[in-house]
């Protein structure tokens, strides 16, 4: 699954090459920070998240077989890393109860989000994905930010296709309920 120029990276690395393991690491910095940033919800933390992400891929990299894409292999080391970490400092903070949501919220909020730009949509929705529980924001990130199969997504968080559909659906409908305190009439 592993493409040429990443086999021969691997191989760099695995034969001592620093220089292979730098571009390695400038190669997937971005996506694991983001992932990191997106469960941790600390950019402190994030960063050393991510260091110790990047250090357990060089120390395991002998294990990677190539059954699966190389990026989704670094993505579950950061996502049992972030993991990991969360559990290390019991933050589960910004728990968001759903029992009010309807269907019919949904499409509101869809026309709403309709009406504002681009680049405005896009940093109300990260912002709303940051206060969303841990695994949340670490689908949702993985899903549309990073465009991420499900397939892939299941590899990375190591549960199956089903369980992912649900486990989407399921942030999407925090997410439309944290959504729509901003599309609310503010009352005076």
């Amino acid at each position: 699954m592993t493409t040429n120029d990443e086999d021969i990276l691997i191989q760099s690395i695995k034969d001592g090459d620093t220089k292979a393991y730098a571009v390695l690491v400038d190669r997937y910095k971005d996506m694991v920070y983001t992932l990191a940033v997106r469960m941790i919800k600390n950019r402190e933390e994030a960063e050393e998240v991510a260091q110790d992400t990047f250090i357990k891929v060089f120390k395991s990299l002998k294990k990677f077989k190539g059954d699966s894409k190389f990026s989704t292999w670094v993505y579950r080391i950061a996502y049992n890393t972030c993991l990991d970490n969360i559990k290390k400092n019991k933050k589960h903070l910004n728990n968001v109860a759903i029992d009010a949501y309807t269907f019919n919220k949904l499409d509101t909020i869809d026309n709403a989000l309709d009406t504002i730009i681009n680049e405005e949509k896009s940093t109300l929705i990260r912002n709303c994905i940051d206060k969303l529980p841990e695994d949340s924001s670490a689908l949702l990130t993985l899903f549309y930010f990073e465009e991420l199969s499900l397939e892939e997504i299941s590899k990375v968080i190591n549960i199956e296709d089903n369980t992912v559909k649900v486990k989407l659906f399921r942030a999407r409908k925090k997410l439309a309920v944290i959504l729509e305190q901003y599309f609310q009439p503010k009352t005076a």
